[in-house]
């Protein structure tokens, strides 16, 4: 089914990758040469404050669901915090989502921080600094965060099989194809208020273990994103604008009030789609839905398989005037609509054919977050879905620093299977082609199939793990 999509490897020259794009109506710009060295737009510093950030790449968030069933991280967690410190890039934004208790979990492999696991999560803080040093001679312009997490209506903190949900509303959709019944209990308002302590618990065994930030998740259809949408629920943290941003504010007040020394960033899903499923050829196309759709936020509610950033404008006006400095843009959920923000030529088992050139998707979420960046100027804010630019993911990135368009390139799959791609760049070297992240979304589908997430297509090392063979058994 994917052999109608042109392949980005095959786009060997600008002329070949300027005429792809041109054919499929896509505005998507890049520069033709890269820059190197001290001058290049992507080795250009940033100041945050106080700190200096060295560099212009981002590690984003990565669960691997290889931690140890009691929140600890396991060795597959350390090698791949290694990686993280020795790929080059100076933000490092959470290194994974880690659940602030055992409920939030996604998975029971999950990392949590609890006072129990305060010593692992230091220990993955070293192994990361002290693979920078150990590469780079100096950490001090390095930038670490740990993103704080509640699952909500994707908990699985017990079993890899059986979702224990915390919902904030029905939804339409995500009710019926997750198995859950019409009157499955909501969260109460109370709850949401005893989970803002756990929230600034976790912030402050963050500060304690020496991270710069932490990130408060609003995205990928986990509870802080789905606050956004709850434009259906009573009470206090639904309906307006206000009430659905009410757990961010008071989560930031109660956090500066008993962390004043930590930094604060948010990744939000700044723009949402109707969930989507394989249709008859296997493509993924949107579910039927009549009237309007106000389930997505960031989404056209008279057509919702368009964007409409009206709300995400006000949201990051919001995080502007709260005073934070970081904000991380990303759209949708892996979970019901994955192309949106994690585009494939080979979908995970879970998922769909992409319908579309998966470059047209790339560029919704490229364009949606220079438009943020031309507005909130004064905002550092990375960008997402880079990895599937593949060769053309520095020449992209470069452009859109260098244009004030972003100021940092986010990279997520690709880190798995080629961490040192941050530090080839800045150093002008030569991309190493055999590991250069294809999109097989390997690293999804184990995790699917209760597997260990790992790009075992190119990494040498998951290429011959034990649970590659079983991964082998569950794609058939």
């Amino acid at each position: 089914m994917t052999t109608h999509y042109t392949r980005v490897a095959q786009l060997k020259t600008p002329e070949s990758f300027t005429a792809h794009l041109q054919s499929l109506g896509v505005d998507l710009p890049f520069d033709a040469e890269l820059q190197h060295g001290a001058d290049s737009p992507l080795a250009q510093k940033y100041v945050l404050g106080n700190r200096v950030i060295g560099n212009r790449f981002c590690v984003q968030p990565m669960e691997g669901w290889d931690g140890e069933t009691n929140g600890m991280p396991s060795d597959l967690t350390r090698r791949r915090w290694q990686h993280f410190g020795a790929s080059g890039a100076k933000l490092i934004w959470g290194g994974e989502a880690v659940a602030v208790r055992h409920d939030g979990r996604a998975n029971p492999n999950q990392l949590m921080l609890t006072a129990d696991t305060m010593r692992g999560i230091a220990e993955l803080r070293a192994c990361l600094l002290d693979a920078h040093r150990e590469n780079f001679g100096s950490a001090d312009d390095l930038y670490i965060g740990l993103q704080l997490t509640h699952s909500g209506r994707f908990s699985k903190p017990n079993d890899k099989k059986k979702l224990e949900p915390f919902i904030l509303y029905e939804h339409p959709f995500l009710n019926s194809r997750y198995g859950l019944p019409p009157d499955e209990p909501l969260m109460t308002d109370a709850q949401i208020d005893d989970l803002l302590g756990d929230f600034v618990v976790a912030a402050k065994r963050a500060h304690e273990l020496g991270f710069d930030f932490v990130d408060l998740k609003h995205c990928h259809g986990y509870l802080g994103h789905e606050f956004l949408s709850a434009v259906e629920r009573d009470g206090k943290y639904g309906g307006s604008f206000e009430n659905r941003t009410r757990f961010l504010r008071e989560l930031v007040a109660n956090v500066r009030r008993d962390v004043p020394g930590l930094n604060i960033g948010v990744r939000v899903s700044a723009f949402d789609l109707i969930p989507f499923h394989a249709g008859a050829d296997g493509r993924g196309v949107p579910e039927n839905f009549s009237g309007a759709y106000p389930y997505a936020f960031g989404g056209d509610a008279c057509n919702p398989v368009q964007v409409d950033l009206r709300e995400p404008m006000q949201f990051l006006r919001l995080l502007e005037s709260l005073q934070i400095p970081l904000v991380n843009i990303t759209g949708g959920s892996p979970y019901y609509n994955p192309h949106i923000q994690r585009p494939a030529l080979f979908p995970p088992s879970d998922g769909y054919e992409p319908p579309q050139d998966p470059l047209v998707d790339v560029a919704r979420m490229l364009n949606a977050t220079a438009e943020f960046k031309k507005h909130f100027p004064q905002l550092a804010i990375v960008g997402t879905g880079y990895s599937y630019l593949q060769e053309w993911l520095p020449h992209v990135g470069q452009y859109n620093v260098r244009n004030r368009r972003v100021d940092f390139v986010g990279l997520g799959r690709m880190i798995l299977a080629y961490p040192e791609m941050p530090r080839d760049v800045l150093e002008g070297k030569s991309l190493r082609t055999k590991f250069i992240c294809r999109t097989f979304s390997d690293c999804t589908t184990g995790p699917r199939n209760g597997l260990v997430s790992g790009c075992y297509p190119l990494d040498p090392f998951y290429k011959t793990h034990p649970e590659h063979e079983l991964l082998k058994q569950a794609k058939k």
